[in-house]
């Protein structure tokens, strides 16, 4: 049976989360910024053995949406025709999926979709490759499997006198913002605004799903990361830094706290949210965050990436063709402009 999830069942929903995306408090979040939320849950008997969480996005100038349910598990072809059902009264054009499922991993779960729906490769919102590392191996081991240079500059960073303090309060989420807005505008890079940071913050906290570390150096807070935990993994979604001390190397030391504290919360995994690809592109402007992160010796791994689940085939192939319009017109002004 697969039918809309409700509230008193927020509990178990989240118990199967495999993504901190799919949380009840991430969807209540993105309620909060008027986006609309919809939960579907698959169920033997009374027991939900699978749940998903679609945000709905209008399409400007139409009164028509489009469907969004990032890092879930594979639809069952059972969900997949109540999502259309649930979606037509909506006037949702597709659903995209972005399954936190690993490429060859799928098995025969997308060629059984593909031949009820219309199933299309789209393109990817989440990054498609992340690095995981194994947190299940001792501190011993994981500090071995560093790269030198890595390991160099996170003893460098100790004894250099840095210290990292869990600062889960009003006050870290203070001085995570002062430094998140100087890295935005040190490294030009879009970010979201304070009050959705902030709301995050405060309704992931309120679930005991999020923690924030620092690196402090006498009074100078040189960095702070925002974390996730969710059933024994550990997330790293959002970092900031300072440009002082910089060859106190506080973010070497700082990765390798979280690493130890994720050990501590009983993680066995350590996700870090994304990264390139393989044989990255040193232009990239993220290029030194995905070395620095590959220097902990954590595997890259990649994802099975967008599925557009096709609902309304006229309008979407009207949808793909303005929006790859859109992203000819986006490169050619960053061509130009740059």
């Amino acid at each position: 049976m697969v039918r809309l999830v409700e509230e008193k069942e927020r509990e178990e929903f989240d118990k199967l989360a495999v993504h901190p995306l799919q949380i009840w408090a991430w969807g209540e979040l993105r309620r909060s910024s008027r986006v609309e939320v919809l939960r579907l849950g698959e169920y033997e008997g009374e027991k939900l053995k699978a749940g998903f969480q679609v945000t709905l996005h209008k399409l400007p100038g139409v009164n028509f949406k489009i469907g969004y349910c990032p890092k879930s598990v594979i639809p069952s072809k059972e969900v997949a025709r109540v999502m259309v059902d649930e979606m037509k009264k909506r006037r949702v054009i597709m659903v995209k999926f972005e399954p936190n499922v690993l490429l060859g991993k799928e098995g025969e779960e997308i060629s059984d979709l593909k031949n009820e729906f219309l199933l299309i490769k789209g393109r990817s919102l989440f990054t498609k490759f992340t690095f995981w590392l194994d947190l299940t191996r001792s501190e011993e081991e994981l500090m071995k499997g560093m790269k030198s240079k890595t390991r160099y500059n996170v003893r460098l960073a100790e004894r250099k006198g840095v210290k990292i303090v869990e600062d889960s309060t009003s006050r870290g989420f203070s001085d995570y913002w002062k430094l998140m807005e100087k890295t935005t505008k040190r490294q030009a890079f879009y970010a979201h605004n304070q009050e959705y940071h902030k709301k995050m913050w405060e309704e992931l906290r309120r679930v005991g799903k999020a923690h924030l570390l620092k690196a402090v150096y006498g009074k100078e807070v040189l960095a702070a990361w925002i974390l996730f935990e969710l059933n024994k993994v550990l997330y790293y979604p959002y970092g900031a830094s300072s440009d002082k001390y910089r060859e106190l190397m506080a973010s070497n030391l700082l990765m390798w706290e979280v690493i130890r504290f994720g050990k501590k919360k009983g993680c066995g995994l350590f996700d870090m949210w994304g990264s390139l690809g393989r044989d990255p592109d040193r232009r990239d402007p993220w290029y030194g965050f995905h070395k620095f992160k590959e220097g902990y010796g954590a595997e890259l791994v990649e994802f099975v990436g967008s599925l557009d689940l096709v609902i309304n085939a006229p309008l979407y192939f009207l949808y793909r063709m303005g929006n790859g319009a859109r992203w000819v017109i986006l490169r050619l002004k960053k061509k130009f402009l740059s």
